[in-house]
């Protein structure tokens, strides 16, 4: 015989679904704004690329013994600028030389360790291994690598990790009773198992990917939304929250102005995608739009219409697929298989995660790019980020290659007369800047 719910643990169920279904459908909090957004996975591969390179550069004895410069600051601070959710992603792994932590740059064992940590972590697939490797490196009590690490595991397994900070933890406190405490291995094991509970018992209105309960608690703990009371849900308690509820939405469409700004800026990046497709298709070649990308509109229009449907075998197939068919544009030889030119647009996120797709391609092999242009497009004034980016030792090999800076404005300006009177891919090289 089924055992009967609790009164007042029914109505505290009713009330986190209302909570739930309230954050999901406001465009300002994490669930619209970053766990659906677009660019979030994409992100995914060249962020686990560069662990990867990370775990390489320890293992050659090569990573260095500072932070700064290090393929590790590379790619934390591209999970860094991953809006709200990781934003000070990079603190936990600043060198503090006054505590000498985290000890993880100027003690060789402990490097090691660490890299031995994301290497066993990407190459298993079950919890049961993750949370043995995160035993294992706990026992060592390396000096202030702590769990924000799973920072870094979230990327390899999003559905066992949950991202973790300061905010989360807060919110879970708030939403459970607990008292999870930051900087404790043990403490964030605890937490991911009531998570995983929470999120079995509201999967309809979560995910399977950890990141959107984790973008909950994240807004919870920031203090967006309110908890609902934990204790008998009285009246007087549950009137209060829905009032605190009711401020936060009143919040929320007082913001409206900003998230209309927001959703602009992606708009942007589809218009850019658009030029990019209308004038490809004007000097004579077959076009490719971000396989994620294909659906999404401009002006009404899918970007992904009068486009290839899908890439030539040589390229589907050839090595780095996966990473190429997301580059936002490829331009292609009229009916072959060879790529002319490749655009990543870097409006407003992170210009890693679009060097990694380009390189990806640049370094297939064959003749799939031979003389092809490689084109990071962004606004005027992003040029100085795309040079310090280009600069870090992670795209050493950049300089044997024909990458490019284009300006939005160049392109705006001129992309009518390129595509009247001009051919091939020198007009399009003359408006823009090398960067290699």
């Amino acid at each position: 015989m089924t055992k009967p719910i609790p009164a007042s643990a029914s109505i505290r169920a009713d009330l986190l679904r209302e909570l739930i279904r309230r954050w999901r459908d406001d465009p300002g909090a994490t669930y619209r704004s970053w766990f659906l957004w677009n660019e979030r996975l994409k992100n995914f591969r060249s962020i686990r690329r560069g662990l990867g390179q990370v775990v390489a550069e320890i293992d050659a004895g090569t990573f260095g013994v500072a932070y700064r410069g290090s393929s590790l600051e590379t790619v934390v601070h591209s999970i860094a600028e991953q809006r709200q959710i990781f934003k000070g992603a990079d603190h936990a792994f600043l060198w503090k030389p006054k505590l000498r932590i985290p000890d993880i740059y100027e003690n060789p064992d402990n490097q090691r360790a660490f890299g031995r940590l994301l290497h066993n972590c990407s190459c298993c697939d079950t919890a049961e291994d993750i949370i043995g490797h995160i035993h294992a490196i706990d026992r060592l009590a390396i000096k202030g690598l702590g769990p924000a690490v799973a920072n870094l595991l979230y990327f390899l397994h999003p559905t066992l990790i949950p991202p973790f900070n300061t905010a989360i933890v807060n919110g879970y406190n708030a939403l459970t009773g607990s008292a999870v405490k930051l900087g404790s291995w043990t403490q964030f094991l605890a937490m991911r198992t009531g998570i995983l509970d929470f999120n079995d018992a509201y999967r309809d209105l979560l995910s399977n990917d950890l990141g959107a309960i984790g973008g909950l608690l994240f807004d919870i703990g920031s203090g967006r939304y309110p908890a609902p009371p934990l204790d008998e849900a009285d009246g007087a308690s549950v009137a209060d929250w829905k009032t605190r509820l009711e401020r936060a939405r009143a919040e929320a469409q007082a913001l409206s102005k900003t998230i209309a700004a927001q959703g602009e800026s992606d708009r942007t990046h589809a218009e850019i995608q658009a030029w990019l497709r209308d004038l490809g298709i004007a000097l004579g070649h077959d076009v490719w739009i971000a396989a994620n990308d294909r659906g999404r509109l401009h002006d009404g229009v899918p970007l992904g219409q009068g486009c290839l449907e899908r890439l030539p075998p040589a390229i589907a197939t050839a090595a780095g697929a996966d990473s190429i068919r997301l580059i936002d544009v490829l331009w292609l030889e009229k009916g072959e298989d060879r790529v002319a030119a490749a655009f990543e647009v870097e409006h407003s996120t992170s210009i890693y995660s679009g060097i990694v797709r380009m390189l990806d391609l640049a370094l297939s092999g064959g003749d799939l790019h031979a003389a092809a242009g490689f084109f990071l497009v962004a606004p005027d004034a992003r040029e100085a980020d795309v040079r310090a980016q280009l600069g870090r030792p992670a795209f050493s090999r950049i300089t044997d290659l024909d990458f490019a800076y284009l300006p939005y404005g160049e392109l705006e300006k001129n992309r009518e007369a390129i595509a009247r009177f001009g051919s091939g891919l020198k007009a399009i090289k003359a408006i823009s800047r090398r960067l290699s």
